[in-house]
């Protein structure tokens, strides 16, 4: 018999058409496998059991890095055909799925430290299993023609093992080595003598450039704060041996292991030989195991922590072109190690604690997530402004972008338009229905408004709230807190303190807290102070800060009203004299979260709504000489177990309540709520996969799309 068989999922740059060739020659059979614009397919010959475990073992055999979706077989008349090749992809349309980058694995580890072995301290050593995927490709099918690899002609023993159905590297595309492949533009050891220096270096990663320098030197980890521009936000540090800085559980030294090698926030350890301007003010530390052989090298080599952190300016996308970053990282770098292998898409770094994912990013985009209800035609969801994500749909597979920062500026614009038109043409889909936020002042929203298509406007919080149903594939109805800073609601005031009753479609608000004014807009989000005197004055006590005199005149002509649990967390923090002032966004409820510790702590008696009752009960708490800890874990506590029975009160019959927005990135407030509803009976849905903050919009915005195109 002679069969046609069709492979979808991600099966491209996985090491799928080698298994498939070794599983041939284990059954006998005969034909052919190939590389097409839609996934793998192969033309198997031979006896019809033999083809029967073929066929079957074609999804339970298939290699670690790939994921089956579907097998479609076809019979086919017998060609009598004596061997199994592995023949040239068939170009032509553009469905299949590229995998993500992924981590160097431990067989070309030995090799990069082997002295013998011909790859010894190549910095671009991989294998079928590991190495570039994602950043790489500029088309499909997979081939290295189609990749960034395409201007280094591979040499005759690089050749030999290409073409070795024996060999690991058996058609591993970006196959190289230092005789054909890409070069350094530095030598490592000057590169780690210059950071033993104390100097600055600009190293080139998968899918963008990074600013290393000791993270155990104070001095130039503060120098790199000043030219980065970035006063307070916590960098991430590159390590061989995370124990030695943090406390790291099980679950959390799998992540770190993990082939997506993110950045993992942990506990830090008070002994961490780390200079105190990694990550000021929190006794958390983000840490990340090296990923690429280059890292691998400079780790080595260098010897010591390495802070680690984007190539960019604050608030700007990551630099990945190589004038790019000489031009936008001069006055911050005082050296560059880069190579002349191209970026083809920007990948930052992942972050993610053992709960969720902060920014989903690098080793897990592109990878599709499910969607509970199917859209019936192609489309792109814009996300929102802050924490920039898109997504672009087929069917029920939803392709969630990589982190792309934050929309407020023209080099990040660019960068949002030049990232999707990529994701667009890889996926060859011209969008006939485009999802976005219902904020007009949003760049994505002006983008997709701009666009000759059908259009489809989410609120904000629904489309939170239904990134966390359909992340847990939910479509019936439930309740949601959904908890952010801001977010444009429907009646043109800034929400953020939700309680709903939503499905995938659609959602009713049910309460949210009060709406305070923000003195000064956008000012009262840097300046936490405003929005405490705000609420202070709402309760009729003294404002203490001496500044509300000049600033509260602003009051009747530039202060829009908002109910975000963010502004209540930003008003508590200023109370207690955490935090006045924030230099990155959620600065103040991140010390607030830090002050509570795990200090334990009863709630006030307060039902879910006036924030201004809330931060009088602080006020009288601070005054009556009550530590601000056992204050900060108490606050905590009132919000979690108000909003439970708040919750229990508005249900008509749902047993399932979904949490999201950036506010439930707080693992206390998050861990309390989820137990105080469990203790009313109820079904608690917390992100996993997706970021609860901004960056899951986008994805939550595809699966209300979806949902309403499905329903016609």
């Amino acid at each position: 018999m002679r069969r046609r068989v069709r492979v979808r999922g991600v099966v491209q740059g996985v090491g799928f058409r080698p298994f498939v060739y070794g599983l041939a020659q284990r059954h006998g059979l005969a034909g052919f496998v190939l590389n097409d614009g839609e996934g793998v397919v192969a033309e198997a010959e031979g006896p019809a059991a033999a083809l029967d475990e073929f066929t079957v073992a074609l999804q339970a055999e298939a290699p670690p890095l790939a994921r089956v979706d579907a097998v479609e077989i076809e019979l086919l008349p017998v060609r009598g055909d004596r061997a199994f090749t592995i023949r040239a992809s068939a170009p032509g349309g553009g469905s299949a799925l590229v995998p993500a980058d992924v981590a160097t694995c431990d067989d070309c580890l030995r090799e990069l430290f082997d002295p013998a072995d011909r790859r010894h301290g190549y910095a671009f050593v991989n294998c079928t299993q590991c190495g570039p995927r994602f950043t790489i490709v500029r088309d499909v099918p997979y081939d290295r023609p189609n990749t960034t690899m395409a201007g280094f002609p591979m040499c005759g023993d690089c050749r030999r093992e290409y073409e070795d159905p024996a060999d690991r590297r058996f058609h591993a595309e970006p196959i190289a080595c230092p005789a054909c492949g890409p070069r350094l533009s530095l030598p490592i050891e000057e590169a780690a003598a210059r950071l033993w220096a104390g100097e600055i270096v600009a190293v080139k990663g998968l899918g963008g450039w990074h600013l290393a320098c000791d993270a155990g030197d104070e001095d130039v980890v503060a120098r790199l704060r000043a030219r980065k521009e970035r006063e307070d936000k916590p960098f991430a540090v590159l390590t061989d041996d995370p124990a030695a800085l943090a406390v790291v559980s099980a679950d959390e030294q799998e992540l770190l292991a993990s082939r997506a090698r993110p950045i993992v926030l942990l506990r830090r350890r008070p002994d961490a030989p780390l200079a105190p301007s990694v990550a000021p003010r929190t006794d958390r530390v983000g840490l990340l195991l090296p990923y690429t052989p280059l890292h691998h090298l400079l780790l080595a080599a260098a010897g010591r922590p390495l802070v680690l952190t984007s190539g960019n300016r604050s608030d700007e996308p990551i630099a990945t072109g190589d004038d790019e970053a000489r031009e936008r990282l001069a006055g911050i770098a005082d050296a560059f190690l880069g190579h002349d292998r191209p970026i083809h898409r920007r990948c930052e770094d992942s972050v993610v604690t053992a709960a969720f994912p902060v920014r989903r990013s690098r080793g897990y985009a592109p990878d599709a997530l499910p969607l509970p209800v199917a859209a019936p035609r192609p489309l792109v969801a814009v996300g929102a402004e802050l924490k920039s994500t898109f997504c672009v749909v087929r069917g029920a597979e939803a392709l969630l972008s990589p982190h792309l920062g934050d929309l407020d500026s023209e080099l990040a614009y660019r960068a949002f338009r030049n990232d999707l038109d990529l994701y667009l043409r890889m996926m060859d889909v011209t969008p006939r229905t485009i999802a976005h936020d219902l904020h007009p002042e949003y760049l994505s929203t002006k983008w997709a408004l701009d666009r000759d298509a059908e259009h489809v406007g989410v609120q904000h919080h629904h489309a939170h709230a239904a990134s966390c149903l359909a992340e847990h594939g939910e479509t019936g109805v439930a309740l949601a807190a959904v908890f952010d800073g801001t977010g444009y609601g429907e009646d043109g005031t800034l929400w953020g303190g939700e309680l709903l009753r939503c499905d995938l479609a659609g959602y009713e608000r049910l309460a949210h807290l009060e709406p305070v004014p923000l003195p000064g807009g956008e000012a009262a989000i840097r300046q936490p102070w405003r929005t405490a005197a705000a609420h202070l004055e709402r309760a009729g006590l003294d404002v203490p800060f001496p500044r509300w005199a000049q600033v509260r005149p602003v009051l009747g002509v530039n202060a829009p009203r908002s109910s975000g649990m963010g502004r209540l967390f930003d008003a508590v923090a200023a109370v207690l004299g955490v935090r006045t002032e924030v230099t990155y966004e959620g600065q103040a409820a991140v010390e607030l979260e830090q002050l509570a510790g795990a200090t334990p702590a009863a709630p006030y008696a307060w039902p879910f709504g006036d924030g201004a009752a809330l931060v009088a009960a602080v006020v009288a708490d601070l005054r009556g000489g009550r530590p601000r800890a056992a204050i900060a874990a108490a606050f905590h506590e009132t919000v979690a177990r108000a909003t439970a029975e708040a919750l229990a009160a508005l249900a008509a019959g749902e047993t399932v309540v979904a949490l999201s927005g950036g506010t439930f990135q707080n693992l206390r407030l998050l861990d309390a709520t989820r137990r105080a509803l469990e203790g009313h009976g109820f079904r608690v849905l917390a992100h996993r996969r997706v970021p609860p903050n901004d960056g899951g919009i986008a994805y939550g915005q595809a699966a209300v799309a979806a949902a309403r195109l499905a329903m016609g």
